[in-house]
């Protein structure tokens, strides 16, 4: 089940709480898409490398009976780092047209505004206090988002990974159809766009792995990962999942979303070597967090070693780790991520400055497509 339902309040009320989460929340999704391609199974879509099995509930109370017993997760040694954002940068970005340049900006978890091609991406944003379909109950964050909604620049792209609930928050969804200048584009996996309708959320287009949907100058294709879906216990792996290839003149950005370590990131490489002579992309968002215990999230979420073996898989020029930080999802402390990466980069011989972190709010400028780099 997803990682939001790992961490409510351990243990009796956890349980209690996740049994109301994951019974009576969100709508059934359309039946499931016709076989037609491998990751279009009859019972629903599946990965590429494994055929994935959500974890049953009995596995979830294993995990957190030993995680209480254990005292995990434990207090972090030092708070997630937070600065206060360029919003003078960002807005004079995003009115640059043209000239706009490529720029990253950590919001929290797994948002990042992603400014390039003219055009403001926003990933899997969520702004609400919890990652939860309760304002009650759930993971909390640990601090506020980067960018305030009311801060942010006009939103021309929502990119939306998959219908977990710390990624695709209706909440900051519907915030974002009220923006001045009209609601973004918001871009989803297959069998997504029935729940934007739903709550009446749009315009919206949805993709299949590989599928490209051109805005101005942006290519925006989604890509597979290895994940699964699921808002409650009927519709499990009934709308797809994957990453985002953002791909203009100026820069290629990647998106990951959330995923497991398997092939598929080398098959991503591959797919757009025609695109990247110079080799790979300009810069990757790659997930570092919610990754103990590893029985129980290896199949779905990526460990810090992982991460920078997918880094290196995709040829990434830069790498930015997020979904670390923000919100308590599983059993390593809030501020293990970026300490096991540094240690990931020393073993696999990788550069600091290649596969770094950023402070909540902290931009990051991404060098044009054929600048020195």
């Amino acid at each position: 089940m997803p990682s939001h339902f790992c961490n409510v309040l351990r243990p009796a009320t956890a349980i209690l709480g996740l049994v109301a989460s994951i019974t009576g929340c969100a709508l059934a999704a359309d039946p499931p898409m016709p076989v037609e391609k491998p990751h279009h199974g009859e019972a629903g879509f599946q990965d590429n490398d494994l055929e994935f099995v959500p974890r049953s509930g009995w596995d979830l109370l294993r995990w957190q009976w030993n995680a209480a017993r254990h005292g995990l997760p434990r207090p972090p040694l030092t708070a997630t780092p937070v600065v206060a954002p360029d919003l003078a940068f960002l807005h004079a970005n995003a009115k640059a047209g043209a000239a706009m340049q490529p720029a990253v900006t950590w919001i929290g978890h797994a948002t990042v505004l992603v400014q390039q091609a003219g055009l403001n991406v926003l990933t899997d944003p969520i702004f609400s206090r919890r990652a939860s379909p309760f304002t009650w109950l759930g993971p909390q964050r640990a601090q506020p988002p980067g960018v305030a909604l009311a801060d942010l620049p006009h939103i021309d792209v929502v990119v939306i990974s998959h219908n977990h609930y710390d990624h695709c928050d209706l909440p900051s969804l519907r915030a974002l159809q009220k923006q001045p200048g009209g609601p973004p584009l918001v871009v989803v996996p297959l069998g997504v766009k029935a729940l934007m309708a739903e709550e009446g959320i749009g315009p919206v287009v949805e993709l299949d792995w590989w599928q490209v949907h051109r805005v101005g100058g942006l290519d925006i294709v989604l890509t597979p990962a290895q994940h699964w879906s699921g808002r409650h216990l009927l519709d499990r792996m009934q709308t797809l999942w994957g990453g985002y290839a953002l791909l203009s003149a100026d820069a290629h950005v990647f998106f990951a979303g959330d995923t497991a370590y398997s092939r598929d990131f080398a098959a991503i490489r591959k797919h757009f070597a025609d695109r990247q002579q110079d080799g790979g992309f300009d810069m990757a968002l790659i997930p570092l967090g919610a990754y103990e215990p590893r029985w129980f999230m290896k199949d779905q979420h990526v460990d810090p070693e992982e991460a920078v073996r997918i880094h290196l898989d995709l040829g990434a020029k830069r790498s930015l780790g997020v979904h670390w930080g923000t919100f308590e999802l599983s059993d390593e402390s809030l501020d293990e991520p970026p300490r096991a990466l540094a240690q990931a980069r020393r073993q696999l011989r990788v550069p600091d400055t290649a596969f770094f972190v950023l402070a909540i709010g902290q931009t990051r400028l991404v060098a044009r497509r054929g600048d020195a780099q």
